[in-house]
C-alpha cells in the first residue's frame, strides 16, 4: 500500500507537470551576483533607496547578499537601485549581462548590510526626516511565493518608481527559495516569518512615520494576515492608528481561512483593497495543491469579498505581462494617485445610500494619467461595500 506521504508527493508532481509549461520562468532568473554594483553615471536615470528587513540567510557570494534559506535571526540592509531613463511602466528591464547598463537596465548602485534592528530604525527615521511634514510615510512591500531576493527587490523598485511614491520604501523579504517545486517550503517560510513581520510593523508604527501603506503580493498576503491575527490587540491598535491603506494583490490565501481570520478580527477600520484576477495561473496551481479550495486572489464572488469589508479591484480583463498572469498589480502602479482618488471619491461617497455591495462599473472610468496628462480608461472593475460596512465604523 502506498503511504499518505507518498500519495501527496505523487499528487504534487502530477499537478506541477500539468502546470509547469505556463509558469516556469526562464533559466536565467537573477540569483548569484544579480546585484553586482554598477557606478557608471547616466543622465536621466532615477535612483531609489530601499530599506530591507529579511528572514533570508546572508549570502557571501559577490553581488548576491541574501539567498532563499532561512536565517536564524532577522537581517537588515539598504540598497540603491537605478531605473533607466527609457523605463516602460509596469516592466523590469533586467540586464542581459552583469553588471548591466544603467542607460537601459535596472542596476544596483550601492548595497550594504545594516548591523542591527537599531541601525535599521535609525536609517528609517533619517530617511523620514528628509521628507516634509505631511509626506513622512513608510511604504512596506511583502513579496510572494517563488521569489528570489533580487526579483522581490526589483519588483518593489518598479512599483515605487511607477507610482511616484514619496514614502520611504521598506522591503520585507522572507525566505522563498524561488523554485516552483518548493511551494510547501515557501509556505512554511512565510509562517516562520510572522514574528519578524510583527516586529517590523511595530518598528514602523513606533517610528516618525506619519502613515504606513502596505502592499502584499501572493503568499505574502498569507504572511500578512497571519501576522495581523497573532498580534496582540494593543499592537494591532498601535499599527492601525498609522495605517493609510493595505493592498492585498493576488492573495494566495485559502478563502475559508481568510473568512475565518476576518471573523476573528472583525471588519477592518479601513477596508482592505483586494486586487484579484480569475485568470491567474499561479493561483490555479495553488488551488490544485490545496485541495481545490479557491484562493482569495482568484475568488469567484467579488460581492462576498466586499461584504466582508474589502474594496475589490477585479483586473481579470487587464492584459498580463507575465505568463502566469500573477503580477498584474504591477501595471496599476502607473495610475496609483488617480486610482486612489477614484477609490476615495467614488467608493466612499457615492455608495452611502446603497443597501448592498456596489459595482462601480465595467471599468474605472476616465481619469487623468500621471504621465500623459490625458484621459485614461483601464479594463478593471471596482466592487465596494456600502459606506457603513466599508469603514467598519471608522
Amino acid at each position: 500500500m502506498v503511504s499518505g506521504n507518498r500519495l501527496a508527493a505523487v499528487k504534487i508532481c502530477l499537478v506541477l507537470a500539468a502546470l509547469l509549461t505556463g509558469l516556469t520562468a526562464c533559466s536565467s532568473r537573477p540569483d548569484e551576483g544579480a546585484l553586482a554594483l554598477n557606478t557608471e553615471p547616466v543622465e536621466g536615470a532615477s535612483n531609489h533607496d530601499i530599506l530591507i528587513v529579511t528572514t533570508r540567510e546572508r549570502d557571501e557570494r559577490p553581488g548576491t547578499y541574501f539567498n532563499g534559506e532561512r536565517a536564524q535571526e532577522v537581517n537588515y540592509a539598504e540598497v540603491r537601485i537605478s531605473v533607466p531613463p527609457a523605463h516602460v511602466a509596469g516592466a523590469i528591464e533586467w540586464p542581459s549581462s552583469l553588471p548591466g547598463n544603467p542607460a537601459t537596465d535596472f542596476v544596483t548602485r550601492n548595497a550594504a548590510y545594516l548591523p542591527s534592528e537599531t541601525a535599521f530604525k535609525a536609517r528609517l527615521n533619517e530617511e523620514l526626516r528628509k521628507r516634509p511634514h505631511g509626506k513622512r510615510g513608510a511604504f512596506l512591500f511583502i513579496h510572494g511565493y517563488n521569489t528570489l531576493f533580487a526579483e522581490g527587490l526589483y519588483r518593489f523598485t518598479q512599483f515605487v518608481h511607477d507610482a511616484e511614491q514619496s514614502s520611504v520604501p521598506v522591503l520585507f523579504t522572507w525566505a522563498s527559495r524561488g523554485k516552483l517545486k518548493d511551494y510547501l517550503y515557501d509556505l512554511n517560510s512565510a509562517a516562520i516569518a510572522r514574528d519578524a513581520l510583527e516586529r517590523t510593523l511595530t518598528d514602523l508604527a513606533n517610528s516618525n512615520a506619519e502613515t504606513i501603506s502596505v502592499l502584499a503580493h501572493s503568499m505574502g498576503n498569507y504572511l500578512l494576515m497571519e501576522t495581523i491575527r497573532q498580534a496582540p490587540p494593543k499592537v494591532r491598535q498601535k499599527i492601525n492608528r498609522k495605517i493609510r491603506v493595505v493592498v492585498l494583490a493576488a492573495p494566495d490565501i485559502d478563502i475559508d481561512l481568510f473568512k475565518a481570520n476576518l471573523r476573528r478580527l472583525g471588519k477592518p477600520q479601513k477596508p482592505f483593497v483586494v486586487v484579484l484576477s480569475r485568470d491567474d495561473r499561479a493561483l490555479r496551481l495553488s488551488r490544485a495543491l490545496s485541495g481545490g479550495v479557491e484562493r482569495v486572489g482568484a475568488f469567484s464572488n467579488d460581492e462576498e469579498l466586499a461584504s466582508l469589508g474589502a474594496v475589490v479591484i477585479d483586473v481579470t480583463d487587464l492584459e498580463a505581462d507575465d505568463s502566469a498572469h500573477h503580477s498584474k498589480f504591477a501595471a496599476l502602479a502607473e495610475f496609483s494617485p488617480e486610482l486612489q482618488r477614484a477609490l476615495g471619491n467614488r467608493s466612499l461617497t457615492s455608495v452611502a445610500s446603497i443597501d448592498g455591495p456596489r459595482d462601480l462599473g465595467s471599468d474605472l472610468g476616465s481619469f487623468v494619467g500621471n504621465t500623459a496628462q490625458t484621459a485614461v480608461t483601464l479594463p478593471i472593475k471596482i466592487i465596494t461595500a456600502p459606506i457603513t460596512l466599508a469603514t467598519g465604523g471608522y
